[in-house]
């Protein structure tokens, strides 16, 4: 039996579609309905039962329980689109169209969806209209129910006729013909539809609606980067600046959804700031606020910056970020206020009363956090944000963080976070913030009084929108883990180098390094280790690339990697590297050359086994597992991270002369110099170990931290 799906916006004639119904009926066809009108209205359903459908299913009538951002387009967008937005998650109309042998739109409304359903069941006819539909039916019962699939849309042909003709009088062929993949996957088809959205005298809402559906085809036929330029071609046409920065900001997702770092990336961010301060200038906070928290999303999104192997910031940190410092919207968000009051001297009459805070990580406050508490020169107190539904909430609310330091006034988040953390500052002598992350923001958008505050930001913060959001002149201490990333730090953010800024302080990390110095077998002086490879900025391939050098001089090499797999849901770009690495690592695991021990919470243990520690990564603060591994005896092998490489602080300045390496060639050559006997392998790991135990180790560091505390200025 042929099966038929009628799809409707909007209420049909049913006296003609149960005429319609019977004559489907009579050519051995079942006939469903799905409708986005109110099915259940007035007198409705007593008329649909006399339709004689074989099924009827209300579909969704609203977009009440989607995103916010969803809603707002679906508010700029053509009612084709829209309709589809609203109904097209549904899983009975997916389910049934998938079975369905004939596809109808039965109103202009619903053409969008049945195209859209037809991508997912291309054996199916798709027409618009019930007299097509018909006609369709009658084939197939003609050919035994065997037909070629046709379609409501016009040939190539004639869709570049009509492009021709003007894109502005074509809405509703918009929705039919800018979408199949038939078209965009054709050099000539993408081309044409580029070119249309760039046609002269085009109302910028038809301009708009065009370009969304294109880039909508393109991106269905696999041209990521086409639906990219094809949304930026129209926003440069385009006056009004909020439409202009809304389709940048679109095309530049199309690409970071992919894990592609957009070609129009300074486009994109330019257009909003030029939105941010034309909306700052009016007043309109709310709105300037909500432009500058994109520019920021963008210009600091983990595709660009954390998930990839080089980073625009690791070229040109300052002039990266020169274009926010132009805008007078990001300068009122950066503008020091300063506190009212110097932080008080350290008490001498009692303990100090310490605060360590983080959220959620405090992978490295354990130590700190088990010294201090037993110090009987301090009193202690340890507070995760993140285990208070209210404090984590506010501690990573970006637009509201913005829109507040873009009023001259209080605002409700200012109030809220005064309420909230007050009586935590109160209390406290001193705040010991671990990340320099959004609690950072948080807590600077009010006058600590006279509490101390110190933060610690370790390395990936600077990488992100944070630090731009964070009032550093409410900072009494600011502590690095390492000299480049202080450096890095500061050239992108001015008001660490002007006179408000908080003092700075390098420490190690607090490692407890006297465990990790363990007898070593002599068979480990042929395995390879890495310690840590679920970020792409480990680039284990590159160790990988170590591993095949040295074995083609001796196979008993071996490589150990140690922990967990990078989480393919983090981003398409860690997806796409993850895919790429298990390539290589499948025939090597296969052979025994690899070796993958997966996550584990006893590190020493694995690292005897291990005579080569190597620091494979892109950029790292202070690689903790090379440093680990130099404290059980393993010869560390670095390479020279290239995020900092020839900047005056690396990987060179902060580990000892030799332990660093240019390339893979050199590592190789390292490794098979260093373990050529026994004898030289052991030294140089005992030599390693000495230098970790006495500049790394916890009973060093944490003199550093006590002078830090307790002997404030």
């Amino acid at each position: 039996m042929t099966e038929v799906l009628l799809v409707a916006a909007d209420r049909p004639q049913l006296g003609v579609l149960a005429s319609a119904v019977r004559t489907f009926e009579a050519l051995g066809a079942r006939v469903h309905l799905a409708g986005a009108f109110h099915l259940e209205a007035e007198g409705v359903p007593e008329e649909l039962a006399k339709v004689g459908l074989a099924g009827v299913h209300q579909l969704p009538r609203s977009l009440k329980h989607r995103s916010q951002a969803l809603r707002r387009r679906a508010g700029k967008s053509p009612r084709g689109l829209r309709v589809w937005m609203q109904i097209g998650r549904d899983s009975w109309l997916r389910s049934r169209a998938r079975k369905a042998d004939v596809l109808v739109a039965l109103d202009a409304g619903s053409v969008y969806t049945v195209w859209r359903l037809a991508e997912y069941n291309r054996g199916a006819a798709a027409k618009f209209g019930l007299a097509p539909a018909l006609k369709a039916v009658e084939e197939l019962k003609d050919k035994g129910g065997a037909a070629a699939r046709s379609s409501v849309l016009p040939p190539l042909h004639v869709v570049a006729r009509d492009v021709r003709r003007g894109v502005g009088e074509l809405p509703a062929q918009l929705v039919r013909a800018a979408t199949p993949r038939t078209v965009m996957r054709s050099g000539v088809g993408a081309r044409l539809w580029r070119s249309a959205v760039t046609a002269p005298g085009m109302p910028v809402k038809v301009r708009a609606a065009t370009s969304r559906y294109v880039a909508e085809g393109m991106q269905w036929a696999g041209r990521t980067s086409g639906a990219a330029l094809t949304l930026a071609d129209a926003a440069a046409r385009i006056p009004d600046p909020k439409v202009r920065a809304d389709l940048y900001y679109e095309g530049a997702m199309q690409e970071i959804r992919k894990g592609i770092s957009p070609r129009i990336i300074g486009k994109a961010v330019g257009a909003h700031l030029a939105h941010a301060d034309a909306e700052f200038a009016k007043g309109d906070i709310g709105e300037a606020a909500e432009a500058l928290n994109r520019a920021l999303f963008l210009d600091f999104h983990r595709v660009l910056h954390i998930d990839q192997l080089s980073s625009p910031l690791a070229k040109d940190a300052e002039g990266f970020v020169a274009p926010l410092h132009r805008s007078t919207a990001f300068q009122a968000l950066s503008r020091p206020r300063g506190r009212k009051v110097p932080a008080a001297p350290v008490p001498t009459d009692r303990p100090l009363r310490l605060l360590l805070a983080t959220s959620a990580n405090d992978n490295f406050l354990h130590l700190i956090r088990e010294h201090f508490a037993d110090h009987p020169g301090v009193e202690l107190r340890y507070l995760d944000l993140a285990s208070n539904k209210h404090l984590k909430r506010i501690s990573w609310a970006a637009p509201r963080m913005i829109e507040d330091r873009l009023s001259d006034g209080t605002s409700s988040y200012q109030e809220e976070v005064e309420r909230l953390m007050r009586p935590y500052l109160d209390w406290a002598d001193t705040v010991f913030l671990e990340w320099a992350a959004g609690p950072a923001g948080m807590l600077t958008t009010i006058d600590p009084g006279d509490t101390r505050i110190v933060v610690r930001l370790h390395s990936y913060e600077a990488f992100t929108r944070w630090p731009h959001m964070t009032d550093f002149s409410r900072i009494d201490d600011m502590v690095f883990v390492a000299p480049h990333v202080k450096d890095l730090t500061t050239s992108l953010v001015p008001v660490l180098r002007g006179e408000q800024a908080p003092r700075f302080h390098v420490l190690d990390n607090a490692m407890d390094l006297s465990g990790f110095d363990r007898p070593k077998p002599a068979e480990a002086r042929f395995n390879l280790g890495l310690i840590g490879i679920s970020q792409v900025a480990k680039d284990p391939k590159w160790a990988v690339d170590v591993l095949q050098r040295v074995r083609k001089h001796d196979e008993r090499y071996r490589l150990i990697l140690v922990g967990g797999d990078m989480d393919p849901k983090t981003s398409q770009a860690t997806r796409e590297y993850r895919r790429e690495l298990d390539r290589l690592l499948a025939p090597l695991e296969e052979s025994g050359a690899v070796v993958k021990l997966g996550p584990t919470d006893d590190v020493p243990s694995k690292l005897v086994e291990i005579g080569t520690i190597l620091s494979s990564s892109v950029r790292e603060g202070c690689h903790v597992g090379l440093m680990e591994g130099a404290a059980s005896g393993a010869v560390p092998v670095a390479r020279d991270w290239p995020f900092y490489a020839g900047k005056p602080h690396s990987a060179r300045t902060l580990y000892p002369e030799g332990w660093v390496v240019a390339s893979p060639a050199e590592a190789a050559e390292r490794i098979l110099k260093v373990t050529a006997t026994e004898e030289a392998w052991r030294t140089a790991g005992e030599q390693a170990t000495e230098h970790a135990l006495t500049v790394w180790d916890w009973p060093v560091v944490r003199k550093h931290f006590e002078k830090l505390f307790l002997e404030q200025g």
